[in-house]
Protein backbone atom coordinates (compact mmCIF):
# COMPACT_ATOMS: atom_id res chain seq x y z
CA UNK A 1 0.00 0.00 0.00
CA UNK A 2 2.62 2.52 0.79
CA UNK A 3 4.66 1.64 -2.44
CA UNK A 4 0.94 2.48 -4.27
CA UNK A 5 0.70 5.48 -2.52
CA UNK A 6 4.31 7.03 -3.42
CA UNK A 7 4.30 5.78 -6.96
CA UNK A 8 0.81 7.75 -7.14
CA UNK A 9 1.88 10.91 -5.47
CA UNK A 10 5.02 10.94 -7.71
CA UNK A 11 3.04 10.54 -10.39
CA UNK A 12 0.76 13.32 -9.61
CA UNK A 13 3.53 15.51 -8.96
CA UNK A 14 5.14 15.09 -12.47
CA UNK A 15 1.88 15.28 -13.76
CA UNK A 16 1.67 18.74 -11.80
CA UNK A 17 5.33 19.97 -13.36
CA UNK A 18 4.01 19.06 -17.08
CA UNK A 19 1.14 21.25 -16.82
CA UNK A 20 3.44 24.26 -15.39
CA UNK A 21 6.24 24.28 -17.66
CA UNK A 22 3.49 23.31 -20.47
CA UNK A 23 2.09 26.79 -19.46
CA UNK A 24 5.45 28.39 -19.80
CA UNK A 25 6.06 27.09 -23.16
CA UNK A 26 3.09 28.81 -24.63
CA UNK A 27 4.56 32.04 -23.91
CA UNK A 28 1.38 33.01 -22.40
CA UNK A 29 0.78 33.77 -18.47
CA UNK A 30 0.64 30.75 -16.08
CA UNK A 31 -3.29 29.83 -15.53
CA UNK A 32 -1.48 29.14 -11.92
CA UNK A 33 -0.23 32.74 -11.68
CA UNK A 34 -3.69 34.35 -10.38
CA UNK A 35 -2.25 37.74 -9.60
CA UNK A 36 -0.55 37.99 -13.04
CA UNK A 37 -3.50 37.16 -14.93
CA UNK A 38 -5.43 39.11 -13.32
CA UNK A 39 -3.51 42.08 -13.20
CA UNK A 40 -3.80 41.99 -16.92
CA UNK A 41 -7.47 41.90 -16.92
CA UNK A 42 -7.78 45.25 -14.60
CA UNK A 43 -5.09 46.78 -16.52
CA UNK A 44 -6.96 46.44 -19.96
CA UNK A 45 -9.85 47.90 -18.03
CA UNK A 46 -7.80 50.82 -16.79
CA UNK A 47 -6.75 51.18 -20.35
CA UNK A 48 -10.56 51.38 -21.82
CA UNK A 49 -11.30 53.82 -19.17
CA UNK A 50 -8.27 56.28 -19.48
CA UNK A 51 -8.45 55.96 -23.79
CA UNK A 52 -8.12 59.49 -24.25
CA UNK A 53 -4.74 59.14 -22.03
CA UNK A 54 -3.04 56.78 -23.49
CA UNK A 55 -0.43 57.33 -26.10
CA UNK A 56 2.63 56.36 -27.90
CA UNK A 57 6.30 58.52 -26.59
CA UNK A 58 8.28 57.86 -28.90
CA UNK A 59 11.27 60.14 -26.60
CA UNK A 60 11.21 57.38 -24.33
CA UNK A 61 10.55 54.28 -26.23
CA UNK A 62 7.09 52.75 -25.19
CA UNK A 63 3.76 53.98 -24.25
CA UNK A 64 2.38 56.65 -22.00
CA UNK A 65 -0.84 56.85 -19.64
CA UNK A 66 -1.39 60.65 -18.26
CA UNK A 67 -2.78 61.34 -15.04
CA UNK A 68 -6.61 63.30 -15.09
CA UNK A 69 -4.92 66.48 -14.22
CA UNK A 70 -1.83 65.96 -16.83
CA UNK A 71 0.36 66.55 -14.08
CA UNK A 72 1.93 62.70 -13.76
CA UNK A 73 2.75 60.26 -16.37
CA UNK A 74 3.17 56.21 -16.27
CA UNK A 75 5.76 55.20 -19.32
CA UNK A 76 6.19 51.54 -20.02
CA UNK A 77 8.76 50.35 -22.98
CA UNK A 78 7.66 48.53 -25.56
CA UNK A 79 11.31 47.05 -26.64
CA UNK A 80 13.55 46.68 -23.49
CA UNK A 81 16.66 46.57 -25.91
CA UNK A 82 15.72 50.01 -27.17
CA UNK A 83 14.59 52.07 -24.53
CA UNK A 84 16.94 55.03 -24.17
CA UNK A 85 16.58 55.04 -20.06
CA UNK A 86 14.47 53.26 -18.52
CA UNK A 87 12.00 50.44 -18.75
CA UNK A 88 9.15 51.74 -16.54
CA UNK A 89 9.03 55.22 -15.40
CA UNK A 90 7.30 57.82 -13.69
CA UNK A 91 7.71 61.78 -15.00
CA UNK A 92 6.14 64.61 -13.18
CA UNK A 93 5.55 67.95 -13.49
CA UNK A 94 8.36 69.30 -11.51
CA UNK A 95 6.39 72.64 -10.28
CA UNK A 96 5.05 71.71 -7.14
CA UNK A 97 7.61 70.12 -6.02
CA UNK A 98 10.05 73.16 -6.63
CA UNK A 99 7.23 74.93 -5.00
CA UNK A 100 7.68 72.92 -1.95
CA UNK A 101 11.39 73.27 -1.78
CA UNK A 102 12.92 70.68 -4.56
CA UNK A 103 16.73 71.54 -5.02
CA UNK A 104 16.91 69.33 -8.54
CA UNK A 105 20.75 68.87 -7.73
CA UNK A 106 19.92 66.64 -4.50
CA UNK A 107 17.80 64.29 -6.02
CA UNK A 108 19.52 60.97 -6.62
CA UNK A 109 21.18 59.47 -9.44
CA UNK A 110 17.66 57.10 -10.36
CA UNK A 111 16.05 60.76 -11.10
CA UNK A 112 16.33 62.87 -14.04
CA UNK A 113 15.31 66.40 -14.35
CA UNK A 114 14.91 68.41 -17.35
CA UNK A 115 12.51 70.77 -19.07
CA UNK A 116 10.65 71.29 -15.83
CA UNK A 117 10.22 67.60 -15.70
CA UNK A 118 11.10 65.42 -12.80
CA UNK A 119 11.66 61.62 -14.44
CA UNK A 120 12.60 57.94 -12.00
CA UNK A 121 12.49 54.93 -13.28
CA UNK A 122 14.23 51.26 -13.73
CA UNK A 123 15.36 48.92 -16.53
CA UNK A 124 13.72 45.52 -16.46
CA UNK A 125 15.97 44.49 -18.49
CA UNK A 126 18.03 44.17 -22.39
CA UNK A 127 15.61 41.76 -23.99
CA UNK A 128 14.34 42.49 -27.62
CA UNK A 129 10.65 42.37 -27.39
CA UNK A 130 9.29 39.82 -29.12
CA UNK A 131 5.22 39.95 -30.32
CA UNK A 132 3.01 37.47 -32.10
CA UNK A 133 0.27 40.40 -32.77
CA UNK A 134 -0.36 43.96 -32.66
CA UNK A 135 2.04 45.86 -30.56
CA UNK A 136 -0.16 47.86 -28.77
CA UNK A 137 -0.26 49.43 -24.76
CA UNK A 138 -1.17 46.22 -23.18
CA UNK A 139 0.73 43.68 -25.04
CA UNK A 140 3.81 45.67 -23.96
CA UNK A 141 2.12 45.47 -20.24
CA UNK A 142 1.68 41.82 -20.74
CA UNK A 143 5.44 41.74 -21.71
CA UNK A 144 6.24 42.72 -18.23
CA UNK A 145 3.90 39.94 -16.57
CA UNK A 146 5.41 37.23 -19.05
CA UNK A 147 9.24 38.29 -18.61
CA UNK A 148 9.61 40.17 -15.50
CA UNK A 149 6.53 38.89 -13.16
CA UNK A 150 8.37 39.98 -9.79
CA UNK A 151 8.17 43.92 -11.04
CA UNK A 152 4.39 43.25 -10.67
CA UNK A 153 2.37 43.01 -7.18
CA UNK A 154 -0.63 42.93 -5.68
CA UNK A 155 -1.36 45.62 -2.57
CA UNK A 156 -4.03 44.02 -0.28
CA UNK A 157 -4.69 47.14 1.95
CA UNK A 158 -6.03 48.90 -1.26
CA UNK A 159 -7.12 46.09 -3.32
CA UNK A 160 -4.88 47.16 -6.48
CA UNK A 161 -2.21 45.57 -8.70
CA UNK A 162 0.55 47.54 -9.54
CA UNK A 163 3.95 47.82 -11.30
CA UNK A 164 6.92 48.55 -9.30
CA UNK A 165 9.11 51.56 -10.59
CA UNK A 166 12.37 50.64 -7.71
CA UNK A 167 12.88 52.67 -4.53
CA UNK A 168 9.81 52.59 -3.19
CA UNK A 169 7.85 54.49 -6.45
CA UNK A 170 4.92 52.39 -7.94
CA UNK A 171 2.16 52.85 -10.52
CA UNK A 172 -0.91 51.08 -9.17
CA UNK A 173 -4.94 50.96 -10.48
CA UNK A 174 -7.68 49.22 -8.92
CA UNK A 175 -8.92 45.60 -9.27
CA UNK A 176 -12.49 46.68 -9.73
CA UNK A 177 -13.09 50.27 -10.12
CA UNK A 178 -16.78 50.11 -9.40
CA UNK A 179 -15.87 49.15 -5.55
CA UNK A 180 -12.51 51.86 -5.14
CA UNK A 181 -12.46 55.07 -4.64
CA UNK A 182 -8.81 55.27 -5.89
CA UNK A 183 -8.49 53.72 -9.39
CA UNK A 184 -5.49 55.40 -10.42
CA UNK A 185 -2.18 56.13 -7.89
CA UNK A 186 1.23 57.39 -8.44
CA UNK A 187 3.23 56.49 -5.57
CA UNK A 188 6.51 58.15 -4.87
CA UNK A 189 8.88 57.46 -1.81
CA UNK A 190 9.07 60.43 0.20
CA UNK A 191 12.78 60.23 1.12
CA UNK A 192 14.56 61.52 -1.42
CA UNK A 193 12.70 64.15 -2.14
CA UNK A 194 13.06 65.10 1.56
CA UNK A 195 16.48 65.02 1.49
CA UNK A 196 15.93 67.52 -1.72
CA UNK A 197 14.81 70.10 0.44
CA UNK A 198 10.74 69.17 -0.67
CA UNK A 199 7.82 69.76 2.15
CA UNK A 200 5.99 66.56 1.60
CA UNK A 201 3.21 68.34 3.37
CA UNK A 202 3.09 71.61 1.16
CA UNK A 203 3.10 69.33 -2.97
CA UNK A 204 -0.02 70.88 -4.19
CA UNK A 205 -2.09 67.92 -5.68
CA UNK A 206 0.26 65.62 -4.02
CA UNK A 207 -1.27 63.63 -0.31
CA UNK A 208 1.28 62.93 2.18
CA UNK A 209 0.18 59.71 4.07
CA UNK A 210 0.70 56.45 5.88
CA UNK A 211 0.06 53.39 3.58
CA UNK A 212 -0.39 49.52 4.91
CA UNK A 213 2.17 47.59 3.00
CA UNK A 214 3.53 43.66 3.84
CA UNK A 215 7.31 43.86 4.83
CA UNK A 216 9.17 41.00 3.89
CA UNK A 217 7.79 38.76 6.19
CA UNK A 218 4.50 39.50 4.85
CA UNK A 219 3.36 41.04 7.95
CA UNK A 220 1.33 44.72 7.32
CA UNK A 221 3.44 47.61 8.31
CA UNK A 222 2.55 51.57 7.46
CA UNK A 223 5.27 53.54 5.78
CA UNK A 224 4.72 57.00 4.38
CA UNK A 225 4.40 58.01 0.23
CA UNK A 226 3.67 60.75 -1.34
CA UNK A 227 0.32 59.69 -3.69
CA UNK A 228 -1.79 61.60 -6.46
CA UNK A 229 -4.96 58.88 -6.60
CA UNK A 230 -7.70 59.35 -9.02
CA UNK A 231 -11.46 58.35 -9.09
CA UNK A 232 -12.19 57.65 -12.47
CA UNK A 233 -15.66 56.10 -12.22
Amino acid sequence: MKKTGVFMATALFGLLLMLTVSCGKSGGISSLDVVGKESVNSFDKLLQQTAGQVSPDEMNGGWSLAAPDNMARFIWSKNYAKSPLHDVMLELDAAPFLAAGLTPDKLPENFAFYEGMIMVGTKLGEETLKYTGEVTPLASYQQIVKLKRSSIGYHGALDHYGVNIGDGNLFEWAKDMSTNDKDMVFVLNPEPFINAGVNPNAIEGWAFAKVTVDDANGKPIEVDKILKPFNLL
